[in-house]
């Protein structure tokens, strides 16, 4: 959590959170300022989400591995927290939203700090109305919810009960004009009403990445390698530990293959598994 908390100036403010009715007065960021050109989807759901909504959640995301989309979500336990991490295991930047100041002694929740870490370690960020060390109060969630469909070119709803603060954040986003996609499920669940509902109130179904890719207007080439892509944008040292990956290795022989210090390859493995290039399966190391 060594990234500074930045106040944003008013012009620094991204132009689609400018345009809600109520946007923020403050803004605080940590981490890096992303690029106005990028497509950002919202990504919400449940807090006791289901194995059928993390397999969803998870097979959307890395299907847009290689555009230039950015997860947005609100670093909460459940759906929010896989949305984080399926986003940087994708090779994607994500930003959190947290209901409640950016400070390492306020943050919220604190089950999620270290998540909080990792999002910033991967070029992502965190984004807060609220003081640094404003501490968490049930108030501030509906406010932050405002500001992740107000951010967003589309909000992606994976479960959510009919009474939820997910469907608090789908509805803002019908109310900013922005698309509303919404991941269909089992009739007998009740973390699937939500977007059930959603659907007949004119929410756009989505099955896979491609639906998410068509509703953001982005067109994949045919035959676009996604792993290519992904190798591009890896770090001198990480191509290095890629490359001596010709076939699955004991972690100890490829740390002893790797001409870097012990710590800094153990610092690039742990990233190297959050962006979903590599896997560690019974000692031995292999690319994803």
């Amino acid at each position: 959590m060594n990234f500074p908390i930045h106040q944003l100036k008013k012009s620094e403010f991204p132009n689609k959170l400018r345009e809600i009715p109520e946007p923020p007065k403050e803004l605080y960021i940590r981490g890096e300022i992303w690029n106005p050109e990028s497509k950002l989807l919202c990504v919400v759901g449940s807090r006791s989400h289901t194995p059928y909504g993390k397999q969803a959640l998870e097979s959307i995301i890395s299907g847009l591995a290689g555009e230039d989309i950015i997860i947005v979500s609100g670093l909460a336990l459940g759906i929010d927290t896989l949305a984080h991490k399926a986003a940087m295991a994708a090779g994607l930047k994500t930003i959190a939203v947290p209901g409640s100041g950016l400070g390492k002694e306020t943050m919220y929740p604190r089950a999620n700090l270290k998540l909080a870490s990792e999002i910033l370690h991967t070029g992502g960020a965190l984004l807060s109305e609220f003081p640094e060390d404003a501490k968490s109060q049930l108030w501030m969630f509906p406010k932050r919810n405002r500001i992740m469909a107000g951010l967003c070119d589309a909000v992606l709803i994976i479960e959510a009960e009919i009474k939820s603060g997910t469907l608090i954040t789908a509805r803002l986003a019908t109310d900013y004009n922005r698309d509303v996609l919404t991941v269909p499920g089992s009739i007998f669940s009740s973390t699937t009403e939500g977007p059930h509902m959603l659907m007949r109130l004119g929410a756009t179904p989505v099955r896979n990445a491609a639906d998410v890719l068509e509703a953001l207007h982005i067109v994949r080439l045919e035959g676009e390698d996604v792993s290519a892509q992904k190798y591009k944008e890896l770090s001198d040292d990480e191509k290095k530990i890629i490359d001596a990956l010709s076939s699955p290795t004991p972690k100890d022989d490829l740390i002893t293959s790797i001409d870097l210090p012990i710590h800094e390859i153990q610092g690039l493995l742990m990233m190297l598994e959050i962006k979903g290039m590599i896997k560690e399966e019974y000692g031995e190391i292999r690319r994803v």
